[in-house]
């Protein structure tokens, strides 16, 4: 079969594309963006007619997978661990309702937050909706797990979590692919009320769930991914989860006969296997990115006094991703760690690009807030969070997608006047409108002020849910039209801008300052593709 070198995510993609995907969903956040930019530039997927537009957060399009998976045909839902967070009501009841056409959930974790407002580990909620798992150690098994991953699903019909990371998501290596599969026929599901979660039927389906997710380890899909090997040293096991098995091997390659090693790919976890690991060593070295789930749950899993060493006793750090000079220092092996980087050498902060519009708003911005102070001004998740460094040292929160309305909803419930809030096109419409509506109706003291570059400018330029449809949201929600004032952030129309600004900030009541300007990054972009149109034509 063709081999291709390919990212993490790319592979992903493509495994869908030939496992018979009709339907790709998401929403862009790193390191998930590629899986769907992938989809939406192959030529498979335009002469399969697979569904392959962004929805507006990651709620509605896990919503849209699961009624694609409804009609009978194979969908896919990719999101950053995050966004899993937003997707949860969906992706949680989900596991109730089951499923009709396959449905896999992929969740891309960033351990060491490299841009990321967090850690977390999104096999909790794999374990919380007891749903089957695979985390993959390398590109060919991300690959190669989806065809089992979407099978998995059909047969069991249940949503399958497949689990990646920053380091997997975003490096290459060779796959070799398989046959391509055609994409299921429509179908209605048999059972016509399993959709349906009333009380009286959910707590049925429920009873169901919990007895099925006790067959899943033994379930071959499952089983086949999780590999014992006995080595000769009984002093200590490692168990590997996902990727971390690639850091394992870095280390002991030269000597794997002398290790026994429990390599896990897919969840949830064989109580046998984990059992015989420990039963034929002292001690147990887990190594997994992200939370210590499976070293929380050896003691549960075997009922019995092990001593455990990972992330909980210090032996792996708590925080951060995992690497090579970890995993030997857990090993008690020298450490080929770099050099330090010389103190000359000074940190370059991120900033915005040169011609940025994000800038110029917080230029005005700036100028009023020297007349009222600081600690006013509620942030969102996007490029403009950057200001808050010098600059302009402007933002005072950055918490979650959407909270900037909201956040600055509260405080202006508190008593503080004036209250700022800054958020992006893309992220308004993806979760910002309800707390503007909240807003509107309280008719709160606040200024809202979208920042519009008509784009998702932080995860490389997908195209807005919010591109022409601002205004007619905001006047849609209520916001008043003497109120909902658009300015264009460019350093000629400074004064105009500062002015406009301190009017709404002034106003005790709710205002709206939409700030237009396209993003730097894709105006460059669209004149080099349109430049090079004109040279083809010629």
């Amino acid at each position: 079969m063709q081999s291709l070198l390919l990212l993490g995510d790319e592979a992903i993609a493509q495994a869908a594309l030939d496992a018979g995907m009709s339907g790709m969903y998401a929403y862009p956040g790193t390191p998930s963006t590629e899986i769907m930019e992938y989809v939406q530039s192959a030529a498979q997927a335009a002469e399969g007619n697979v569904h392959r537009e962004w929805s507006a957060n990651e709620k509605t399009a896990m919503e849209a997978a699961l009624g694609m998976s409804y009609a009978g045909k194979r969908a896919m839902v990719a999101m950053k661990h995050v966004g899993l967070n937003v997707a949860a009501d969906a992706f949680i009841n989900s596991s109730v309702t089951g499923v009709n056409g396959g449905l896999v959930v992929v969740a891309a974790d960033d351990p060491s937050m490299h841009s990321s407002q967090n850690e977390q580990d999104s096999r909790f909620y794999g374990k919380f909706a007891m749903v089957p798992q695979f985390e993959p150690r390398n590109q060919q098994e991300a690959y190669d797990m989806i065809f089992d991953a979407f099978e998995l699903s059909e047969k069991l019909r249940l949503p399958v979590l497949f689990r990646i990371t920053t380091r997997l998501a975003h490096s290459r290596a060779s796959v070799t692919r398989q046959a391509v599969r055609k994409q299921n026929e429509n179908s209605l599901p048999y059972n016509t009320r399993q959709f349906v979660l009333l009380p009286a039927i959910a707590r049925k389906q429920y009873k169901a769930l919990t007895v099925l997710f006790e067959t899943l380890p033994s379930e071959p899909l499952i089983s086949r991914w999780n590999r014992l090997r006995k080595g000769t040293d009984r002093s200590v096991g490692i168990l590997t989860c996902g990727i971390a098995q690639n850091y394992l091997m870095e280390n002991i390659a030269d000597d794997q006969e002398r290790y026994t090693v429990l390599s896990v790919a897919a969840y949830p976890l064989d109580r046998g296997l984990v059992s015989e690991l420990v039963s034929s060593c002292e001690k147990v070295l887990v190594l997994e990115e992200g939370y210590p789930l499976i070293e929380e749950q050896l003691r549960g899993l075997l009922d019995r006094d092990v001593r455990v060493l990972g992330r909980l006793d210090g032996t792996v750090p708590r925080d951060g991703e995992l690497n090579p000079s970890i995993v030997a220092s857990a090993l008690g092996m020298k450490t080929a760690m770099g050099k330090e980087v010389p103190s000359m050498v000074k940190q370059r902060p991120p900033s915005f690009c040169k011609g940025c519009g994000h800038a110029d708003l917080y230029s005005a911005l700036a100028e009023v807030m020297k007349e009222i102070g600081p600690g006013r001004v509620f942030s969102d998740i996007g490029c403009y969070t950057l200001g808050a460094l010098p600059p302009y040292n402007m933002v005072n929160s950055c918490v979650d997608m959407g909270a900037s309305v909201t956040m600055a909803v509260g405080a202006a419930d508190a008593g503080l006047f004036p209250a700022v809030a800054v958020i992006g096109d893309s992220t308004f419409t993806h979760s910002g409108m309800t707390g503007l509506l909240d807003a509107v109706i309280k008719d709160s003291p606040v200024t809202v002020l979208i920042s519009d570059n008509s784009t998702t400018g932080m995860t490389g330029g997908q195209k807005s849910q919010a591109a022409d449809r601002i205004e007619s949201i905001c006047l849609g929600l209520g916001v008043s039209r003497e109120h909902l004032r658009v300015i264009v952030p460019l350093k000629k129309n400074h004064e105009e801008n500062v002015n406009v600004i301190r009017e709404e900030l002034m106003y005790h009541g709710l205002s709206v300052i939409l700030a237009r300007r396209e993003c730097i990054q894709t105006a460059t972009r669209d004149k080099k593709a349109e430049s090079a149109k004109k040279t083809d034509n010629r």
